[in-house]
Protein backbone atom coordinates (compact mmCIF):
# COMPACT_ATOMS: atom_id res chain seq x y z
CA UNK A 1 0.00 0.00 0.00
CA UNK A 2 2.47 2.46 0.42
CA UNK A 3 4.44 1.86 -2.43
CA UNK A 4 0.68 2.86 -4.46
CA UNK A 5 1.02 5.99 -2.29
CA UNK A 6 4.34 7.08 -3.24
CA UNK A 7 3.61 6.33 -7.04
CA UNK A 8 0.41 8.05 -6.89
CA UNK A 9 2.24 11.12 -5.26
CA UNK A 10 4.73 11.24 -7.83
CA UNK A 11 2.30 10.78 -11.05
CA UNK A 12 0.33 13.90 -8.96
CA UNK A 13 3.20 15.49 -8.84
CA UNK A 14 4.47 14.96 -12.68
CA UNK A 15 0.56 16.36 -13.49
CA UNK A 16 1.46 19.36 -11.39
CA UNK A 17 4.46 19.97 -13.24
CA UNK A 18 3.21 19.44 -16.73
CA UNK A 19 0.07 21.75 -15.91
CA UNK A 20 2.74 24.53 -14.67
CA UNK A 21 4.62 23.95 -18.08
CA UNK A 22 0.95 24.28 -19.71
CA UNK A 23 0.36 27.44 -18.10
CA UNK A 24 3.64 28.88 -19.28
CA UNK A 25 3.69 28.16 -22.59
CA UNK A 26 -0.12 29.83 -22.46
CA UNK A 27 1.69 32.77 -21.04
CA UNK A 28 4.26 33.16 -23.87
CA UNK A 29 4.74 33.35 -27.27
CA UNK A 30 6.17 30.10 -27.44
CA UNK A 31 4.96 26.85 -29.05
CA UNK A 32 7.05 24.41 -27.19
CA UNK A 33 8.49 23.67 -23.65
CA UNK A 34 10.77 20.68 -23.21
CA UNK A 35 11.92 19.77 -19.65
CA UNK A 36 14.84 17.03 -18.31
CA UNK A 37 14.83 16.51 -14.80
CA UNK A 38 16.61 12.98 -14.43
CA UNK A 39 15.21 10.36 -16.13
CA UNK A 40 12.28 12.02 -16.38
CA UNK A 41 11.49 14.34 -19.62
CA UNK A 42 8.63 16.25 -20.42
CA UNK A 43 7.47 18.04 -23.65
CA UNK A 44 4.63 20.56 -23.89
CA UNK A 45 3.72 22.17 -26.77
CA UNK A 46 0.78 24.08 -28.84
CA UNK A 47 -0.56 24.03 -32.27
CA UNK A 48 -4.10 23.34 -33.28
CA UNK A 49 -4.82 21.87 -29.93
CA UNK A 50 -2.75 21.34 -26.69
CA UNK A 51 -0.52 18.05 -26.74
CA UNK A 52 1.21 17.27 -23.34
CA UNK A 53 3.86 14.34 -23.87
CA UNK A 54 5.50 12.90 -20.77
CA UNK A 55 8.05 9.98 -20.84
CA UNK A 56 11.07 8.79 -19.42
CA UNK A 57 13.90 9.05 -20.92
CA UNK A 58 16.36 5.99 -21.61
CA UNK A 59 19.94 5.54 -19.63
CA UNK A 60 21.59 4.80 -22.81
CA UNK A 61 20.64 8.06 -25.18
CA UNK A 62 21.70 10.95 -23.01
CA UNK A 63 23.42 12.45 -25.87
CA UNK A 64 20.35 12.89 -27.68
CA UNK A 65 19.05 15.99 -26.05
CA UNK A 66 22.54 17.75 -26.66
CA UNK A 67 21.97 17.11 -29.84
CA UNK A 68 18.63 18.59 -30.47
CA UNK A 69 19.36 21.64 -27.72
CA UNK A 70 21.62 23.87 -29.89
CA UNK A 71 18.39 25.89 -31.03
CA UNK A 72 20.25 29.50 -31.18
CA UNK A 73 18.68 31.80 -32.99
CA UNK A 74 21.57 33.59 -34.11
CA UNK A 75 24.43 32.29 -36.91
CA UNK A 76 27.53 32.77 -35.06
CA UNK A 77 26.82 30.78 -32.06
CA UNK A 78 25.89 28.11 -34.02
CA UNK A 79 28.97 28.05 -36.73
CA UNK A 80 31.40 28.23 -32.89
CA UNK A 81 29.46 25.89 -31.28
CA UNK A 82 29.80 23.45 -34.19
CA UNK A 83 33.83 24.14 -35.08
CA UNK A 84 34.32 23.68 -31.08
CA UNK A 85 32.96 20.09 -31.85
CA UNK A 86 29.72 19.17 -30.26
CA UNK A 87 27.44 21.28 -27.97
CA UNK A 88 27.95 24.82 -27.10
CA UNK A 89 31.04 26.50 -26.11
CA UNK A 90 32.54 25.00 -23.04
CA UNK A 91 32.16 28.19 -21.03
CA UNK A 92 28.69 29.29 -21.88
CA UNK A 93 25.96 30.16 -19.21
CA UNK A 94 22.57 27.95 -20.30
CA UNK A 95 19.54 29.58 -19.42
CA UNK A 96 18.56 27.96 -16.10
CA UNK A 97 14.12 28.44 -16.90
CA UNK A 98 11.92 28.72 -20.21
CA UNK A 99 10.90 32.47 -20.86
CA UNK A 100 11.98 35.66 -22.00
CA UNK A 101 15.80 37.14 -21.60
CA UNK A 102 16.03 40.79 -21.69
CA UNK A 103 19.76 42.25 -22.05
CA UNK A 104 18.83 45.44 -20.31
CA UNK A 105 16.92 46.31 -16.87
CA UNK A 106 14.43 48.84 -18.88
CA UNK A 107 13.68 49.01 -22.50
CA UNK A 108 15.14 52.32 -22.85
CA UNK A 109 18.49 51.77 -21.11
CA UNK A 110 21.75 50.49 -22.01
CA UNK A 111 22.75 46.51 -22.16
CA UNK A 112 23.79 45.10 -18.86
CA UNK A 113 27.16 44.38 -20.66
CA UNK A 114 28.63 44.26 -24.36
CA UNK A 115 30.89 41.80 -25.94
CA UNK A 116 34.55 42.82 -24.81
CA UNK A 117 33.22 43.99 -21.39
CA UNK A 118 35.05 43.03 -18.30
CA UNK A 119 32.53 41.46 -15.22
CA UNK A 120 33.45 40.50 -11.68
CA UNK A 121 31.77 36.88 -10.68
CA UNK A 122 27.89 37.63 -9.54
CA UNK A 123 27.23 40.97 -11.95
CA UNK A 124 23.69 40.54 -13.35
CA UNK A 125 24.48 39.81 -17.12
CA UNK A 126 20.63 39.47 -18.40
CA UNK A 127 17.35 38.96 -16.64
CA UNK A 128 15.23 35.84 -17.53
CA UNK A 129 11.26 36.40 -16.94
CA UNK A 130 9.26 33.34 -16.45
CA UNK A 131 5.29 33.62 -14.95
CA UNK A 132 5.99 37.57 -14.94
CA UNK A 133 8.89 37.08 -12.74
CA UNK A 134 12.31 38.70 -13.35
CA UNK A 135 15.32 36.44 -12.56
CA UNK A 136 18.79 37.90 -12.62
CA UNK A 137 21.16 35.62 -14.45
CA UNK A 138 24.92 36.50 -13.10
CA UNK A 139 28.44 36.23 -14.21
CA UNK A 140 29.34 32.58 -12.81
CA UNK A 141 33.09 33.80 -12.89
CA UNK A 142 35.27 36.99 -13.27
CA UNK A 143 36.32 37.40 -16.71
CA UNK A 144 35.71 39.05 -19.95
CA UNK A 145 32.71 38.58 -21.98
CA UNK A 146 33.32 36.86 -25.27
CA UNK A 147 29.51 36.46 -26.43
CA UNK A 148 25.71 36.99 -25.94
CA UNK A 149 23.73 34.56 -27.83
CA UNK A 150 20.12 36.48 -27.15
CA UNK A 151 18.76 39.82 -28.08
CA UNK A 152 16.47 41.89 -25.90
CA UNK A 153 12.91 40.36 -25.29
CA UNK A 154 14.36 37.23 -27.17
CA UNK A 155 12.49 34.28 -26.10
CA UNK A 156 14.64 30.98 -24.87
CA UNK A 157 14.08 28.00 -23.88
CA UNK A 158 15.48 25.69 -20.41
CA UNK A 159 19.36 24.82 -21.40
CA UNK A 160 19.64 27.24 -24.49
CA UNK A 161 23.27 28.89 -24.30
CA UNK A 162 22.96 32.85 -23.24
CA UNK A 163 26.47 33.86 -23.19
CA UNK A 164 30.52 32.99 -22.69
CA UNK A 165 32.71 34.41 -20.05
CA UNK A 166 36.44 33.85 -20.45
Amino acid sequence: MAVEKKDNAKKGSDVDLIRELADILNDTDLNEIEMKKGDLKIRVSKGGGQMVQAYTAPQAHAQAPAQSAPSVSSAAPAAGSEEAGSGPHKDSTTSPMVGTAYTRPSPDADPFVKVGDSVEEGDTILLVEAMKTFNPITAPKSGKVEAVYVEDAQPVEFGESLFVIV
